[in-house]
């Protein structure tokens, strides 16, 4: 039988983990960690920076704003239908509050009406740029292995980043894998981009169910390998499996990469998710995810969405899940996933989830 109090609290985590992580990094992103620790000491950032207005909500990016979008467009795809054409919807959506500086007059949905949605925070380029193609018509993904049809040589970590609601809406391994691998393919055609997308929308769905981590990471690993073009994604993981064995170090975490690709950026989260389950010590597990010369505000919400869903809102600093910006909406969201797609009960959401069939 369903624990849905503990399903409830690891995706609440891990939606809630993930923009943790996206506000520490953000303020880093630019920084290499020579810089990063003379600005801040020898082990770098260790809390929230602070902000320029006092009591401010601490800041998240586009990786946590696509994140909240990608929820709604499942939740907002109809359950006899292609969600990809509905998640391409929801992007544009996205797309609008990175165009515009408040929300329209008649929004289109809920999220899109919520004004902290509308900063723009360095939105990735192969998001912005495929997402602009497709505003002018509906690119469907191709066959796995195939370079897809938007930016064929782009595998960066926008895919990665946006893609744990997979993985929390209760499909099942194989379905989150296939469905977060299409969705890539919507801004980022390269098969290492999409592929580390569906591995890490499947390994969020294993850790929710229940499967202890490194169990999980082993599944995720031979379930990845099946498929073609998938060596790069296949290396990275086994590379950060392998480095998890020795002592943890910021120099270790640039062994695994930077964070700027898919697969690096996979790499990272699941390097220090193990680091959190062998020391029982999110905190720490979440500064080693951003504390490097990388891509730390995605590497940092990569890793707290898993480590979330792994130790659950529970586990996490409380301090920091307080303060983090769209704090109360991440936890709507979270609720929202497990109520239609775990218990099934659409009664209370019609109103903020509209389905939405077009292209």
């Amino acid at each position: 039988m369903v624990d849905y109090s503990t399903v409830f609290d690891r995706v609440r985590g891990s939606l809630l983990g993930g923009a943790i992580g996206d506000a520490l990094g953000w303020p880093i992103e630019f920084l290499q960690l020579e810089q990063i620790r003379q600005r801040y000491g020898a082990e770098g950032v260790t809390d929230f920076l602070p902000q320029y207005a006092q009591d401010a909500p601490q800041q998240i990016t586009d990786d946590t704003q696509m994140t909240l979008f990608t929820a709604e467009g499942l939740l907002r795809s109809a359950p006899s239908a292609d969600p990809v054409p509905a998640l391409r919807r929801a992007y544009l959506r996205w797309l609008q509050t990175q165009r515009q500086e408040e929300p329209a007059l008649q929004a289109d949905g809920w999220l899109v009406g919520l004004p902290f949605l509308y900063a723009v925070r360095a939105p990735g380029n192969a998001c912005m740029s495929g997402l602009g193609q497709q505003a002018r018509g509906y690119l469907a993904p191709r066959s796995f292995g195939e370079m897809g049809p938007v930016n064929p040589q782009s595998k960066g970590c926008g895919t990665v980043m946006r893609s744990a609601p997979f993985g929390l809406a209760g499909m099942g391994p194989d379905r989150a894998f296939t469905t977060a691998a299409r969705a890539a393919q919507l801004t980022h055609g390269h098969p290492t981009g999409y592929l580390a997308a569906g591995a890490f929308a499947a390994l969020i769905d294993r850790v929710v169910s229940g499967i202890e981590l490194s169990i999980a990471v082993r599944e995720t690993v031979a379930q990845l390998a099946a498929f073609p073009a998938s060596d790069e994604t296949v290396a990275a993981l086994t590379r950060a499996v392998e480095l998890s064995e020795h002592a943890a170090t910021a120099e270790q975490v640039e062994q695994v990469g930077a964070g700027w690709i898919a697969e690096e950026c996979l790499g990272i989260a699941v390097y220090c998710a193990l680091y959190a389950a062998l020391t029982g010590d999110p905190r720490a597990a979440l500064l080693l995810s951003v504390n490097h010369s990388g891509d730390s505000d995605s590497t940092g919400a990569v890793a707290g969405n898993l480590i979330g869903a792994v130790h659950g809102v529970s586990g996490l600093p409380m301090e920091w899940a307080a303060a983090v910006e769209g704090r109360d909406v991440l936890v709507q969201v979270a609720d929202d996933l497990v109520m239609n797609f775990g218990l099934g009960d659409r009664s209370a959401l019609g109103a903020r989830y509209p389905f939405d069939e077009g292209l």
